[in-house]
């Protein structure tokens, strides 16, 4: 596997895992606007990860089809979170903001080592990446 591919794969583990957390949440809540938002925000990422899944395979390599260690953790620790909380909606608000900010490192870490190909495909996803980050971190400061 070539650095370059490596490091789309490592970025849709990342999205992915965010991706499935955003659908989990949706799943464990009774909010209609917050699971609209949930499923939004999914949707963002299926597309984000489509879009680097197409560099990853005109590569002729296989894109990444399972998240990370660290985000089956992270959904499970808001889980635990929700169960003792008395709110549970800002609990997994809370969580998937952090999610975000773990997305948007992944992102700008990408974008400073990236190669010039893989840098041009980045540039163009990153605005998609930056909105979800902020709508979460406005929802976040809202509770």
């Amino acid at each position: 596997m070539s650095d370059k591919t490596e490091q789309l794969n490592e970025l849709i583990a990342i999205i992915l895992d965010g991706q499935r957390f955003y659908e989990h949440a949706h799943d464990e809540i009774d909010d209609a606007s917050l699971q609209a938002l949930f499923r939004d925000m999914a949707q963002a990422k299926h597309q984000v990860i489509q879009a680097l899944s197409v560099k990853v395979a005109a590569n002729h390599e296989e894109p990444a089809t399972s998240g990370t260690l660290v985000g089956k953790l992270r959904q499970a620790y808001a889980d635990a979170r929700a169960t003792l909380s008395s709110d549970e909606k800002a609990t997994y608000v809370a969580q998937l903001e952090q999610a975000e900010d773990r997305i948007l490192e992944a992102f700008e870490d990408a974008l400073e080592s990236a190669q010039p190909d893989v840098k041009a495909l980045l540039a163009v996803e990153m605005p998609k990446v930056r909105a979800c980050h902020e709508r979460m971190r406005e929802l976040k400061n809202l509770h």
